[in-house]
C-alpha cells in the first residue's frame, strides 16, 4: 500500500524544510513551550495538511515556483492543526497521540493548554504578516470552527438522537474546515480565479470529511497499535460517529446502552458487538467513498500536473487506510 510519505514525494523537500522552520518559528524564548513544541513537531506525523497546501500551491501556480507566502501558509496550517491536537488531548484526557505520550501527559495540563494557546497566537501573528486579508479571514474562520466543533462534540456526548447531518457538520468544524480553507487560501495566494479557489475549498471539504469518516471507522476496525490509542475509545467517551449512528437505526437497544453511558458491566462490549453486526460499518465506508469521489471532481478545473495527480491519489489513499 502506498504510504503518505511516498505519496508526498513531489513536496518531500518542502516538507523537510517546513519541519525545520516550524521549530525555529516557535523560538527558544520559552524553554518549556519550545520543548513541548519540539516534542510535537518531532512526532512521526504524516504532515498531511501542510502537504495538501503545498500541492494545491504547486497545482495552481501552473509550473511556476511557489512563493515564500505559500510556504508560510503551510507552516501556519500545521501550527493551527498541532495547537488543536494539544487542546483536544487535554479535553479527551488522551495519554497517547500517534503512539507518543501527549503534551499534557508529559508536561502537565497547564503547560499543554499554554502550549496550544501559544501555537494559536504564533500562527495568528504569522498569518497577519502574510498581508492578505482574504487569507487572514479564511484561516481565522478555521480557528473559530475548531472551537465550535469541540463545543458541539462536548454538548452531544452520549446523545443517541444525533443525526448524520449534525455528525457531518461537527466533522467539518473539527477536521475539514482547516483542509478546505487552507486549500482555498493557497489558491488565493496563487492569484487563481475565484472559481478555482472555490473548487479548492470544496476539494478540501470533501477530502476532510472522507478523512474523518475513515478515522471514525478505524476506531471500530483498527488495533490499538495502529490507532495509537485504545480501539473503541470514541464510543466509550460518548462521541457518537457514523458507524454507531447507522447501527442505532437497526438496533434500538443501542440507545439504552448509550443513554446510560455504558454504566453497567458488559455495556460497552455489547454496544461494540451490535455495531460490528450492523450495516453501520459498510454504510460509513460508502459515505467516505462518496465524499472522496466528490473531492476528485473538484480537481477538474486544474491543468494536468504532477501535483494534481497526487491530490487525486490522496483521495484513494484516504480510503485505502480501511483495507
Amino acid at each position: 500500500m502506498t504510504s503518505a510519505i511516498s505519496l508526498f514525494a513531489p513536496v518531500e523537500d518542502d516538507l523537510r524544510q517546513l519541519t525545520e522552520n516550524l521549530k525555529s518559528l516557535i523560538g527558544a524564548r520559552h524553554p518549556i513551550l519550545y520543548a513541548a513544541a519540539e516534542h510535537l513537531f518531532g512526532a512521526k506525523g504524516k504532515r498531511v495538511r501542510p502537504a495538501i497546501v503545498l500541492l494545491v500551491s504547486r497545482a495552481t501556480m501552473m509550473g511556476q515556483e511557489i512563493t515564500t507566502r505559500h510556504r508560510r501558509l503551510a507552516e501556519i496550517t500545521e501550527m493551527i492543526h498541532t495547537a488543536s491536537l494539544v487542546h483536544d488531548d487535554v479535553v479527551d484526557e488522551s495519554e497517547l497521540r500517534r503512539g507518543v505520550p501527549t503534551v499534557h501527559s508529559s508536561f502537565g495540563n497547564r503547560i499543554a493548554v499554554l502550549a496550544g494557546d501559544f501555537l494559536f497566537a504564533q500562527s495568528s501573528w504569522y498569518l497577519a504578516n502574510l498581508d492578505n486579508l482574504e487569507v487572514v479571514k479564511l484561516l481565522s474562520q478555521v480557528i473559530m470552527d475548531l472551537a465550535e466543533g469541540e463545543i458541539q462534540q462536548g454538548l452531544n456526548r452520549f446523545s443517541s438522537d444525533l443525526s448524520i447531518e449534525a455528525y457531518l457538520e461537527k466533522s467539518y468544524y473539527k477536521t475539514a474546515s482547516l483542509i478546505a480553507n487552507s486549500s482555498k487560501a493557497a489558491a488565493v495566494l496563487s492569484d487563481s480565479p475565484t472559481e478555482t479557489a472555490e473548487a479548492m475549498y470544496q476539494y478540501g471539504r470533501y477530502l476532510g470529511l472522507a478523512f474523518q469518516i475513515v478515522d471514525d471507522l478505524l476506531d471500530f476496525t483498527g488495533s490499538t497499535e495502529e490507532l495509537g490509542k485504545p480501539a473503541g475509545s470514541d464510543l466509550k467517551s460518548g462521541n457518537l460517529t457514523a458507524p454507531a449512528l447507522y447501527a442505532l437505526e437497526e438496533h434500538p437497544i443501542l440507545e439504552v446502552l448509550i443513554e446510560r453511558e455504558f454504566a453497567q458491566p458488559g455495556d460497552l462490549e455489547q454496544a461494540l458487538t451490535l455495531i460490528q453486526n450492523s450495516k453501520g460499518l459498510e454504510r460509513s465506508r460508502q459515505l467516505a467513498f462518496q465524499h472522496s469521489q466528490d473531492a476528485v471532481k473538484c480537481l477538474e478545473c486544474l491543468p494536468p500536473s504532477e501535483s494534481r495527480q497526487v491530490l487525486t491519489k490522496l483521495t484513494e489513499y484516504v480510503l485505502r487506510r480501511l483495507y
